[in-house]
């Protein structure tokens, strides 16, 4: 029987029966292929459906596609889409009231109950996800379609060998290697021979990869593939230095900074759509046209929208400098108070899909540069 401290290599056809095995045990497959001009994160079949020899250039405010002239299936660094969007997706039913000769009818939406194995998750990536469970799952309230679809799903990481130009997981310790609760971890070799040295991080991980035919990792697979993760934190396209940056950033809400941004900011939230930690929702309520059933819908939200902030008499946000503040200090600083961590974890997503390059790395570096006095902050 394989132990859980054991590695093992398998080839390309090896990992493609990886993933057959876990769909013949019922999983749905979600990874990562090319579509509309990304690599993004989309039910998949198999191997075949993985983007092959496609790399990606990421700048701020730039995202192409490159070749890469090899046969790598993982070397990318992060898609636009976050795995929230499989735990945390955009629209969700929450209840439905139905009318009719005898009264209201009140349903709540069914749990989810789909098992689905995701595919290619990086370190950063897997370090957003434990934070959202921490916020989302296992907190004092927890939100039973999150806990429900994370208890059923099966992660298969990959460590990540293709950094962009806007990543900084080294700064924010949360890769390039994925640390914590995955079911088994791949490392892509092509030296020569194209092969997957594999950790195993779970029973149900070593009871899917005991289905596969594999060999057990010599030193020289062990040594090629930490020396993958070692280079990549060298190529690292941004850093943050975090200490003492809760209170540097608490200590400058007045700052010129944050007008500097708000002047280029178009208010268009794509920062916290892409971003995998955000978690911002809304309620909507509809009914049909015959008035006899309403829906309750939760959608996605975001800070960067006036109504987030609305209460009666108008927005205590009413500004886009007083927004990005909000979501920039309570991503870096106040996180830390209520969850006891960062709410960043270096994807560089903000960076890369800001349609006017606004670049948080930027704006931190520009506040320790020359911080302001601090004063009370404005609405």
């Amino acid at each position: 029987m394989l132990d859980l401290n054991q590695r093992v290599v398998l080839d390309r056809a090896g990992f493609a029966a990886l993933l057959q095995a876990l769909a013949d045990d019922g999983h749905a497959l979600v990874g990562p292929t090319v579509g509309d001009g990304a690599i993004v994160l989309d039910a998949i079949a198999g191997i075949d459906d993985l983007p092959r020899g496609v790399g990606d250039d990421q700048a701020p405010g730039h995202y192409r596609l490159r070749d890469r002239g090899d046969a790598a299936l993982f070397g990318y660094a992060v898609s636009p889409h976050a795995w929230k969007r499989e735990l945390l997706p955009p629209r969700v039913p929450l209840v439905q009231i139905r009318r009719s000769a005898t009264g209201l009818a009140i349903e709540a939406a069914p749990a989810p109950t789909r098992k689905v194995a995701f595919i290619g998750v990086r370190g950063c990536e897997l370090a957003a996800i434990a934070i959202q469970d921490r916020v989302l799952a296992t907190g004092a309230h927890p939100d039973a379609d999150y806990a429900a679809r994370r208890a059923q799903s099966f992660i298969l990481a990959v460590h990540c060998g293709s950094p962009a130009g806007t990543c900084f997981c080294v700064s924010m310790e949360t890769g390039p290697r994925a640390r914590g609760a995955f079911d088994l971890a791949a490392t892509e070799l092509l030296d020569g021979e194209h092969r997957f040295v594999i950790e195993i991080g779970s029973d149900a991980g070593r009871a899917i990869l005991a289905r596969v035919a594999s060999r057990t990792a010599t030193t020289d697979d062990v040594t090629a593939a930490t020396a993958v993760t070692d280079h990549a934190a060298t190529q690292m396209g941004r850093a943050m230095p975090t200490a003492g940056l809760r209170d540097l950033l608490m200590a400058n809400l007045e700052h010129p900074r944050w007008q500097h941004v708000a002047d280029r900011c178009l208010g268009c939230a794509n920062c916290t759509m892409s971003c995998p930690t955000c978690f911002c929702t809304s309620v909507e309520d509809t009914t049909d046209l015959s008035g006899d059933v309403a829906t309750r819908t939760r959608r996605w939200d975001s800070c960067f929208t006036a109504d987030f902030a609305y209460v009666h008499g108008g927005s205590a946000r009413p500004s886009l400098r007083a927004r990005y503040r909000q979501w920039m200090t309570h991503k870096l600083a106040t996180w830390h108070d209520q969850f006891d961590s960062s709410g960043c974890v270096g994807c560089g997503r903000c960076i890369t899909w800001c349609p006017v390059g606004i670049d948080l790395t930027e704006e931190v570096a520009a506040i320790r540069a020359a911080p302001a006095p601090r004063s009370h902050a404005d609405g």
